[in-house]
């Protein structure tokens, strides 16, 4: 909902050369966080774990207004972070649970599906709001929608079985405990893929400004939108014909977006480049989730979906800075940020097509 508004925010605040700041430093506390989460849901439980995510969100929201200064800003985003380290972790390995193998494609499509909507609805709504209100109210507006997602958490039944009570060396992460090696491979690819996605969340609001276009959330509700029928899509085929084919064709989408952006001249062109952006990630998310869940233990499942977490993070958070380097501020980089982020998807694309191993072929 805020991300569309947060760069020129932050340069209202005097702080526009740490633009790159915004994405990373979110990403950067959630994939420090990602150990904790992944140990904690699968020994306290899946549901505490997404209650605490969606609590930080909610008082996050709330002091946004209240630290508004360059540092208690940056500050802010770095707490942020621990909201996406938590929930999306204990959310994943819930879904996992509760669903057969020959249907978990699917499932997670349904998952990310309704995340979907949320990005989509999300931008779009942020944009309106901050059309029409000072900013403050859609920070609270951000927070009091944390609130509605607990109220839904405390109604669900745990998926635990034999949960243990939290305690401090619960905390205490061994060297084992941090990366589930098992997932290394997928979660690998996602690394390269969802460099994009840093990319994208830094930079599009001032490309959107530099093509004229008023709404800077409205690429962002084009491509989650474009996402959403796709994801159902993406993850029966990938049921029915395996992961790594459907990621392959994903790679290619997402190479295609970056292109377009990259030479992208009109608001029309732009919006395309939403379209071939949406359905890249509506491909990568359900099927890359559904591939870890099936290379994972079912004791450590909670850690191998923070593996991927933490690799995605990762992802986003340098594509984040990087692309915040190379633009610096100036217009004539656009090209050569986004052509940096087809390279990129073009690796993982190279890897997916040199994947010939039995243990990888799900």
């Amino acid at each position: 909902m805020i991300i569309p508004e947060l760069p020129s925010y932050l340069s209202s605040l005097g702080g526009e050369d740490y633009k790159g700041l915004i994405i990373s430093l979110f990403t950067l506390s959630a994939g420090l966080s990602r150990p904790f989460s992944g140990k904690l849901a699968d020994k306290i439980g899946r549901i505490p774990v997404m209650i605490f995510g969606a609590s930080v969100c909610f008082i996050v929201g709330l002091l946004y207004p209240i630290l508004s200064f360059v540092g208690g800003f940056l500050f802010l985003r770095f707490a942020h972070g621990f909201s996406a380290g938590f929930t999306p972790t204990g959310t994943s390995a819930y879904v996992a649970d509760i669903v057969p193998f020959q249907k978990r494609g699917e499932a997670m499509g349904i998952q990310s599906l309704f995340g979907s909507l949320g990005m989509a609805a999300g931008p779009a709504i942020g944009g309106w709001i901050a059309s029409i209100w000072e900013l403050e109210i859609l920070f609270y507006a951000s927070a009091f929608t944390a609130i509605f997602s607990i109220l839904i958490l405390l109604k669900l039944k745990e998926t635990l079985p034999n949960k243990e009570p939290l305690k401090l060396n619960l905390f205490k992460l061994k060297k084992d405990e941090i990366i589930e090696k098992r997932v290394l491979m997928p979660s690998a690819i996602l690394f390269l893929s969802v460099f994009s996605f840093g990319v994208v969340l830094t930079i599009i609001p001032d490309l959107s400004e530099h093509l004229g276009i008023k709404n800077k959330g409205l690429f962002f509700a084009v491509f989650t939108l474009s996402s959403l029928g796709i994801r159902l899509i993406a993850g029966r085929t990938s049921d029915r014909y395996g992961r790594i084919p459907v990621l392959r064709v994903a790679s290619i989408f997402m190479i295609m977006a970056m292109m377009t952006i990259a030479f992208a001249e009109t608001k029309a062109m732009l919006m395309i480049a939403g379209v071939l952006f949406g359905s890249a990630v509506g491909m990568y998310s359900p099927t890359t989730a559904a591939w870890v869940v099936d290379l994972s233990l079912d004791a450590y499942r909670g850690r191998a979906l923070a593996t991927m977490y933490i690799f995605l993070e990762a992802g986003i958070g340098i594509g984040a800075i990087v692309s915040g380097f190379l633009y610096a501020n100036k217009a004539e980089n656009f090209q050569l940020v986004f052509l940096s982020s087809a390279g990129m998807a073009f690796l993982a694309f190279l890897v997916l097509v040199s994947i010939r191993k039995r243990k990888y072929q799900t």
